[in-house]
C-alpha cells in the first residue's frame, strides 16, 4: 500500500480530511449494497455506497437510516470517518452508534473486522477518526423502520437565545429538533430562532389521498445557481435584512413535509457554494458542553454580530450523550454551525471564535475545519488514545492526510 495515504468517498469534508500528504484512494467504486436482513434491518454494503442509493432502495421497502447529516450525498465511509450527527442526537446519538462492525483495511493490506467486542480499540479509533486507522471496506448499519416518506414538523419562533434554548429544552421528546439562529441579532434580540421540531408521520398522519403510497416522494428537481455571486450578496446589510424577512416569514404550527426538504434542504440547490463567490467558503462548527452552553453561545454570536460578519446557514442543535468514537465530535449540549465567506478578517474571527470555545470546554468538528491549529486537540478527551491505537497498528505513517499533518494529530 502506498504510503501517506488517506481514503476519499465523495469529497463532501468542507476542508482537507480526505486530501491525502501524498496519495488518495478514492472509494467511489466500492459502492455496493451487500445485504439486507428484513427481519432484523441490518443492511451490510461497502464503504462507497451513497446515502442518498441507500435511501433510493431501502425507504420504498420502509426503511431510512437512524442518524443522517445535512446532504445525502455521502458515503457509508465517510459517514463513519466523521462520525457524523444529525437531528436527532439526542435520542439516537450519532451514526457509528448503528454501525455492527466494519471491515477495516490497515496498512499492511489485511482487513480485520472491528466491532465493540472484536479489535475494540481500533473500533472506536475508526468511528470519527478522519481515516486515519485504515479504509473501511464495508459495515453493518442498523436501519430504522418508518411507515412513510413524509416528516410531521413543527415551527416555533423563539425571540432571543434562551427563549430557543428552553424550546429545545422542552421538547427533548421529539425525534428531530433543529433551529436556524440569526447570527446577526444584537442585545435583546441576541439569538433569534426559529426551532423546527420532527417526527415520522405515520400512515394516519397523511390526507386521505396519500395512504396508498405513503412512501411516495415527489420529483427531485434541483435548481442550480448558474455564476458566483458578487461580495456585496454576502454583505452585513444584506445578511441582516434576508435574516429578519425570513424569521418573519416562518409561521408557527404543524405541517406536513417532505423528508427530503427537512433534511436536506441545500440538496435542492446545485452548487449552493456559489453564492459565496469565487473565493469560496469557510464552515465552522463547534459543541460546547450543557452547562457552558448558554455563556458559551452568547460569546460566540455576539462576537459574530460585533465582527457583521453574518450567514445565511447558521444552524443551532441540541445534542445528547457522548458517541463512541476517541475523536468523535458530539458531546452532550448545544452545537452551532456557521458559513463564512472566504476572507482574511473572517480568519481572524474563527480563531476567536476557537478560544471562546476552547475558554467554554468545547470542541470543533474535524470533518467541517480547513484552517485550525494543533492547539484543537484540547477539546478532546481521549486523543492521546487515538493516537495509541494509530502506533499500536502501525498506522502512523500510512494513513495521513492534509488535516492530520496541519493538526499534527
Amino acid at each position: 500500500m502506498a504510503e501517506k495515504a488517506v481514503a476519499r468517498g465523495n469529497g463532501r469534508a468542507y476542508g482537507d480530511a480526505a486530501i491525502g500528504a501524498a496519495h488518495t484512494i478514492h472509494t467511489g467504486r466500492l459502492d455496493r449494497l451487500i445485504d439486507f436482513d428484513a427481519m432484523t434491518g441490518v443492511l451490510t454494503c461497502e464503504a462507497g455506497a451513497m446515502l442518498a442509493d441507500i435511501i433510493d432502495v431501502l425507504l420504498p421497502r420502509g426503511w431510512i437510516v437512524p442518524v443522517t447529516p445535512g446532504t445525502c450525498y455521502v458515503t457509508v465511509g465517510g459517514m463513519i470517518a466523521a462520525d457524523v450527527h444529525g437531528k436527532n442526537h439526542h435520542v439516537a446519538g450519532s451514526f457509528t452508534d448503528h454501525v455492527n462492525w466494519i471491515d477495516l483495511m490497515i496498512g499492511d493490506g489485511t482487513v480485520r473486522r472491528c466491532s465493540r467486542l472484536d479489535h475494540a480499540d481500533l473500533f472506536a479509533a475508526t468511528c470519527g477518526g478522519m481515516g486515519l486507522t485504515g479504509i473501511v471496506v464495508r459495515a453493518a448499519i442498523r436501519m430504522k423502520p418508518v411507515e412513510t416518506a413524509t416528516i410531521r414538523q413543527r415551527t416555533i419562533r423563539a425571540p432571543d437565545l434562551s427563549s430557543a434554548l428552553a424550546t429545545f429544552e422542552e421538547n427533548l421528546s421529539w425525534t428531530y429538533s433543529v433551529a436556524w439562529i440569526d447570527c446577526l441579532a444584537r442585545d435583546g434580540d441576541l439569538g433569534r430562532s426559529v426551532v423546527f421540531l420532527g417526527e415520522h408521520a405515520t400512515v394516519d398522519d397523511l390526507p386521505a389521498d396519500q395512504r396508498a403510497d405513503p412512501y411516495r416522494r415527489p420529483g427531485r428537481r434541483r435548481r442550480g445557481i448558474p455564476f458566483d455571486l458578487p461580495a456585496a450578496t454576502l454583505s452585513s446589510p444584506v445578511v441582516r435584512a434576508f435574516n429578519r424577512l425570513y424569521y418573519a416569514a416562518q409561521r408557527p404550527g404543524d405541517a406536513l413535509i417532505g423528508l427530503e426538504p427537512y433534511f436536506y434542504p441545500l440538496d435542492a440547490i446545485r452548487d449552493w457554494n456559489r453564492i459565496y463567490g469565487r473565493r469560496g467558503f469557510l464552515q465552522y462548527q463547534c459543541v460546547l458542553p450543557l452547562g457552558a452552553s448558554e455563556a458559551g453561545l452568547r460569546a460566540l454570536l455576539a462576537a459574530i454580530a460585533a465582527a457583521g460578519t453574518g450567514s445565511f446557514l447558521a444552524v443551532l442543535k441540541r445534542m445528547g450523550a457522548g458517541s463512541p468514537g476517541f475523536l468523535s465530535f458530539p458531546r452532550e449540549g448545544y452545537t452551532l454551525a456557521l458559513d463564512f465567506p472566504v476572507a482574511d478578517a473572517n480568519f481572524a474571527l474563527l480563531d476567536r471564535l476557537d478560544a471562546i470555545t476552547a475558554d467554554h470546554g468545547g470542541r470543533i468538528y474535524l470533518a467541517k475545519d480547513a484552517r485550525a491549529r494543533a492547539s484543537f486537540a484540547a477539546g478532546y478527551d481521549h486523543i492521546d488514545r487515538f493516537r495509541a491505537v494509530r502506533a499500536a497498528y502501525g498506522l502512523s505513517d500510512r494513513f495521513v492526510s492534509r488535516l492530520s499533518q496541519r493538526l499534527e494529530i
